[in-house]
């Protein structure tokens, strides 16, 4: 089944959906206000986790009403596969100063805490004024590490889930809201 823009309609393969569309958007509003309040103020340095959190962190940005720098970091740990396969490896770099600046680090799930807990140590290094973090999910019932994030947009059960810019084998990033994938599609991909 093809949906009006020529995709596939991926929501047919989704088991349950977690989150719908007016629930992220209401739920980015207060995620907003609440680091509105936090940075009152200050000047704001952003730094996304792509390409998971590339959704969240476009529509997130636009409720800030605080003079912000964005750049983007690029980490691997997944592949192709449902649970972290490698330790976090850091594939791409910033390009920003974030010395003396508050950097705010945006991510789109929480779970084993790996790839955050290590982003935090080389962020860290550069020496922020301060450092904190955010994220779209957080499935608190999977953690390697002892981290937590300093804002949370929604928690959730220890499921795979796909949508929102959440993937699998870099598909289904597009849906609207947020899902557990059917079980019998969480496999590695036969796709061509």
């Amino acid at each position: 089944m093809q949906s009006n823009n020529g995709a596939p309609h991926l929501l047919e393969d989704i088991d349950t959906i977690l989150v719908d569309e007016a629930t992220i958007k209401a739920r980015l509003r207060k995620l907003g206000d609440e680091i509105n309040a936090a940075y009152r103020g200050r000047e704001l340095t952003v730094i996304a986790i792509i390409n998971g959190a590339i959704i969240f962190v476009a529509d997130l940005i636009r409720e800030l009403d605080l003079a912000i720098q964005l750049d983007c970091i690029r980490v691997s740990s997944y592949r192709d596969e449902m649970r972290p396969v490698q330790e976090p490896e850091i594939i791409d770099r910033i390009r920003l100063d974030v010395e003396d600046v508050d950097v705010l680090l945006i991510d789109d799930i929480l779970d084993t805490g790996k790839t955050l807990s290590r982003v935090c140590e080389i962020f860290r290094k550069m020496r922020p004024a301060s450092l904190r973090t955010c994220v779209l999910l957080d499935k608190q019932t999977t953690r390697a590490v002892d981290f937590e994030a300093d804002f949370v947009g929604f928690q959730i059960p220890d499921e795979f889930v796909v949508g929102y810019g959440l993937d699998f084998a870099e598909r289904y990033r597009q849906l609207p809201c947020i899902g557990i994938l059917k079980p019998e599609l969480q496999n590695p991909p036969e796709w061509s």
